[in-house]
């Protein structure tokens, strides 16, 4: 892998475009559960955002597009969003509908996440919010699987999103980001399903895949990526990350951790691993790789985005350098 410091993209359109909703947050502290916790921690997340932020702090351009609520918790997702580099030029304030919110707990070492989020300003995209030149700008346009569970409309976003790229030659990556407590697995086969079949970069857990395929047998599941166009990247392996491209499985090691402090965000820092290898032109073992490692970094730190590592630690640990206290 080239050094991810030495250089940095030209000015223009970002590279990757997403979009989706990001949610205030609040994280109960002290380890106590929510009904016994004197003070919550705020923050936010959102896949999308998440992907968005890390690109962006791996020296990649990205951008991130929704719609958030007119309100202080929007105001200051938007805020910190682009502090972060991400380009939120076609990000708007609504006052039709309020910003989601989520709220976690970690008792016992088991986190939990309640959200309110329905009739969020975020499920009210529509198709006619989407900039088509943004898009086609791009070279790679990432959505996942949480967006279409919010509405119908969100539905017809992400297609025509993902028709908008095809159009244009921009690549399409798809994180199907499975949330039960959005929909029923049933209602969520006939939404993903269609989607992964439009993908170029597929990126489903091997959980995930279970469920959407219905089988434990991982050689069932292995034919049905098959008759994908997708190159498929399986992440949750028991020690690796695996690659199904033009009929191969090639399986792509973990990286091991000392500690694991919070594993909230991970997957979106591997997508943003990920997706920096490929804009970068790496192969896909290197990509997965380059993703393996950041996430690495995410489980040891709170917050679905905080632990997001900059180009300058991934050169870092590249090289095995190791950290200087003072």
């Amino acid at each position: 892998m080239n050094s991810f410091s030495e250089s940095r993209p030209k000015p223009g359109s970002p590279e990757v475009v997403t979009f989706g909703e990001s949610m205030a947050l609040l994280i109960a502290e002290g380890g106590k559960g929510l009904e016994y916790a004197s003070a919550l921690s705020p923050s936010f997340g959102g896949a999308e955002s998440n992907v968005a932020i890390g690109l962006a702090r791996l020296g990649q351009t990205s951008g991130w597009c929704g719609r958030l609520g007119d309100d202080p918790f929007g105001r200051r997702i938007l805020k910190v969003i682009r502090g972060e580099g991400v380009d939120v030029s076609r990000v708007r304030l609504t006052d039709e509908a309020p910003t989601g919110m989520m709220v976690r707990e970690n008792v016992a070492g088991k986190s939990s996440v309640y959200y309110y989020r329905k009739l969020s300003a975020a499920s009210l995209m529509r198709p006619e919010h989407l900039d088509e030149s943004y898009i086609a700008g791009a070279k790679v346009l990432h959505l996942t699987g949480i967006t279409p569970a919010l509405s119908s409309s969100c539905v017809e976003t992400a297609h025509a999103a993902i028709d908008i790229a095809k159009r244009h030659g921009v690549k399409v990556s798809f994180d199907p980001n499975l949330r039960l407590k959005l929909w029923s697995i049933e209602d969520a086969r006939k939404v993903l399903l269609p989607l992964a079949m439009k993908a170029d970069y597929f990126l489903p857990g091997l959980d995930e895949l279970k469920l959407i395929y219905e089988t434990e047998s991982v050689d069932t599941i292995i034919g049905k990526l098959q008759e994908l166009s997708a190159i498929s990247i399986i992440k949750g392996g028991d020690d690796c990350t695996f690659v199904l491209e033009q009929g191969q499985l090639t399986s792509v090691p973990y990286f091991k951790v000392e500690q694991v402090i919070d594993t909230v965000g991970a997957g979106d820092g591997f997508c943003a691993g990920f997706l920096a290898g490929v804009v970068r032109g790496y192969n896909m073992v290197e990509a997965v790789r380059l993703g393996n490692l950041v996430g690495a970094q995410v489980i040891q730190a709170v917050g679905d985005w905080e632990g997001l590592p900059s180009a300058a630690e991934i050169d870092r640990l590249l090289s095995g350098k190791g950290h200087v206290e003072r």
